[in-house]
Parts: C-alpha cells; sequence; structure tokens
C-alpha cells in the first residue's frame, strides 16, 4: 500500500504536538493523580471527560487531510489528544507514545445478524437469528479467533516509518470491551425474548449463559496461550469510563520478558441489558456466568448505565473489584457506603444535561449531589461525563463543565 508524502507528512506534524503534550510538566502530577485514585489513595476527586458521540462535531470528517482509512483513523486520534488538551483540561494524562491495537478476527456465532439504525444517533434495531431458543440453539457455534500477526506487524512498522522517535508505536491488545455477555444474549434472541425467557424458559436462559460464558472463556485462553495480551496500566481507557493508571498491575510475581497473563489486567463487565430484571434474577440468570470470567483477572471494573446500586451484594463479590460505575439512574448515597474502601466511585452524570439545555445550575447541582452522598470517600471518586451523543456543536461546553467541576471540588 502506499501512503503520499503529504499524508506522512501530516501525521508527522500532529504527532510532533502530542509529543510536547506528552511531555507538559503537568503530566508526572497527573500520572500520580490517577494511579492513587485506582489505589483509592487521591488528594481529591478526578475530573474527567470522553466526549465520545460529540466527536463527529468536535473533530468531523470534513477537517481530516489524510486519505487512507487507516491513516484517517491515526489523524483522528492524533487531532482528539490535541483538541483535548487545548480545550478540556481535565485530570486524563498522556503517554509520548502511539498505541496500536493488535489485529483479531473473530467469526460470527453462526446466526449472523445485521444491525439497522434508525437514524445517526438514534435507536438500534435488528432481526434477532435465534427466532426460537430451544429449536435454534443448535445453530450455535462458538466464535473462532485468529490473530492476524502480519497486519499487526505492518501497522507497527507503518506507525515507526512515520513517527520515528516522536511518539514510538506501542503495541496493545484491545480485544473486547464487556465480557458482561448480556449483549450478545440479546442480540441473538432479542431484548424482550430475553427478558420473557427468564420466566417462560428459565432452562433455555441458562443454557444460553453457559454457551456465551464458554465462548469468552476460549477467548481468554487462547489469549493467554498464544501470548497475545499486553501490558495494561498506563492511558489506556479502562472499564465504562476512566483510566487503567496503576501499579498494582501486573502482578508481583510478573517479571520483565514474562508474557502478560489476565491476572495481570484490568477486566470488566456490565449488565445493561437487564436493567429491567430483579437483583434476585440477576442473581440466578447474570452473574453466575460472569463471576468465572472476571476472577480471572487482577483488578476489575463492573457496570456502565445500569443502576448498580440494587445489585451490589453481587457485584462485590467479585474478585479484585476496583471501580464500580455509578450511573445517573443509582443511588450514590448507598453506592458511596457500599465501596467505601473497597472501589473507585466512578460517577457518570446524566449526560442530557451537557448535550441538551446546558443549564449551569443543574449541572453544579449534579456535581454538588455527588460531592454531597461521597463527602466521606473524597480519595476514591472520579466524576466522568461521557456519552454525550451531542454537544450542539458546542466545544466550549466541555471546557464549562470541567471548570464548574473542579470550582465545586474547591479548587
Amino acid at each position: 500500500m502506499g501512503y503520499s508524502i503529504r499524508e506522512k507528512e501530516i501525521l508527522k506534524t500532529l504527532a510532533g504536538r502530542v509529543r510536547e503534550i506528552a511531555e507538559d510538566r503537568s503530566m508526572p502530577e497527573r500520572k500520580k493523580r490517577l494511579t492513587a485514585l485506582n489505589s483509592l489513595k487521591a488528594d481529591r476527586p478526578a475530573v474527567l471527560v470522553y466526549p465520545e458521540g460529540s466527536w463527529k462535531e468536535l473533530l468531523p470528517d470534513s477537517k481530516l487531510e489524510t486519505a487512507d482509512p487507516l491513516l484517517r483513523e491515526w489523524e483522528h486520534e492524533l487531532r482528539s489528544k490535541i483538541i483535548w488538551w487545548e480545550n478540556f483540561r481535565d485530570d486524563n494524562a498522556l503517554e509520548p507514545d502511539f498505541m496500536i491495537n493488535r489485529v483479531l478476527f473473530k467469526s460470527d456465532y453462526g446466526v449472523p445478524y445485521v444491525e439497522h439504525r434508525t437514524s445517526e444517533n438514534g435507536s438500534v434495531v435488528w432481526d434477532a437469528p435465534l427466532r426460537n431458543l430451544d429449536e435454534d440453539f443448535s445453530k450455535l457455534k462458538l466464535r473462532t479467533f485468529k490473530f492476524n500477526r502480519e497486519e499487526t506487524a505492518r501497522r507497527v512498522a507503518l506507525a515507526g516509518e512515520i513517527f520515528g522517535d516522536l511518539l514510538p508505536p506501542r503495541e496493545i491488545s484491545s480485544f473486547w470491551w464487556t465480557l458482561g455477555l448480556t449483549m450478545d444474549a440479546i442480540y441473538l434472541v432479542g431484548l424482550q425474548n430475553f427478558m420473557l425467557y427468564m420466566y417462560d424458559n428459565p432452562e433455555g436462559v441458562h443454557r444460553l449463559m453457559a454457551f456465551l460464558r464458554d465462548n469468552a472463556m476460549n477467548l481468554l485462553d487462547l489469549c493467554e496461550k498464544e501470548n497475545l495480551l499486553t501490558q495494561y496500566n498506563k492511558n489506556e481507557y479502562v472499564g465504562s469510563g476512566g483510566s487503567a493508571y496503576t501499579d498494582e498491575l501486573p502482578a508481583k510475581d510478573w517479571k520483565p520478558g514474562m508474557p502478560v497473563r489476565l491476572k495481570d489486567r484490568w477486566g470488566f463487565g456490565e449488565s445493561q441489558e437487564t436493567v429491567g430484571v430483579s437483583p434476585e434474577q440477576f442473581a440466578e440468570f447474570i452473574f453466575p456466568y460472569q463471576l468465572p470470567i472476571l476472577s480471572r483477572f487482577g483488578l476489575n471494573c463492573y457496570g456502565c448505565c445500569e443502576p448498580v446500586d440494587k445489585r451490589l451484594d453481587y457485584i462485590m463479590q467479585i474478585p479484585n473489584i476496583r471501580r464500580v460505575s455509578v450511573s445517573p439512574w443509582a443511588d450514590q448515597e448507598i453506592c458511596a457506603d457500599r465501596l467505601k474502601g473497597k472501589a473507585v466511585f466512578s460517577r457518570k452524570p446524566n449526560p442530557s444535561l451537557l448535550s441538551a439545555s446546558f443549564s449551569e445550575p443543574d449541572l453544579r447541582n449534579d456535581i454538588r449531589s455527588t460531592l454531597k452522598a461521597a463527602k466521606g470517600i473524597r480519595n476514591q471518586v472520579e466524576i466522568i461525563m461521557k456519552d454525550t451523543h451531542t454537544c450542539g456543536n458546542d466545544i466550549t461546553r466541555f471546557t464549562r463543565w470541567v471548570k464548574m467541576a473542579y470550582e465545586e471540588i474547591g479548587l
């Protein structure tokens, strides 16, 4: 594949700016604070921003100058880091390298499904391939996984050629977002059917969840056997929001040169799709299948948009649980009490407060409610603005929110 000199020069110039940011004198203190947070010893609550859906407004495709699809991805990543630094100035940190994700091929489950969106930001609809759980179950096949060493090596070499010593390439392995299983379950049978099957066909649900657990275990086994895992303790995105900085990973018995194991990394599970079921149903149909998966990791995160306060009796049984997502629908006081001294209180404010009206009094009251509920655990709190599908084409909303958060914290 050929890349123009101009494309390479564009990326190299951006890489030089990112390197300047990564060497800013504030970075050591930022990394120290995030590391302390993940050990529940922070000097104050951390404030973080992940624009996510708003990137299409902050950095539209029309602003990218490269043509090759891979280079456009890299250009977007570099430009987004510069935008973050020049506008948000939250507590996040940056390493002087360029992360290259290892390339892994994944087959489907033998029954492919196609997603459709009602609009660009609309709901997702699909035809669940298992119309009848019992009759169609035999169609399922465990997924196959194959590491594409050649393509991974090509990308690493290309990044090294373009960036040189400015941002040395660093291979990372991010082969999954969640190991919660229920997302795949509802894609296979449909959300409504999955809920009804818990009553109408409980054995079928158990069989499906056991199948998905075994599939996840197969992937994890392959990653360890083939030495596909990489260290996961710097500025990688962790869980449903947060930074991976920690001095507790890898495990104490790991030595340089040894393969990275699951116990040397963060794990993550959630079950947003089952928000409508009781804690008892969660304990019967979901948690027993997640637990053996998450038990293999050195530190664990749990939760995303679901309110976890009614599930904490089970979640807190996860070995090495260290970060729990406190969504806009969770009881913050219950979570603060249960997480004290045990896990990061990872607060996710309601993004509509920023995306829709942007009322400063409402935003401040939301921040205050978190600081009040978690007043006894300020050394283990992070407040993360994310899931913003729009910012009204106004980048200053994030800047102003960060400023508000710092003011309410007392900075």
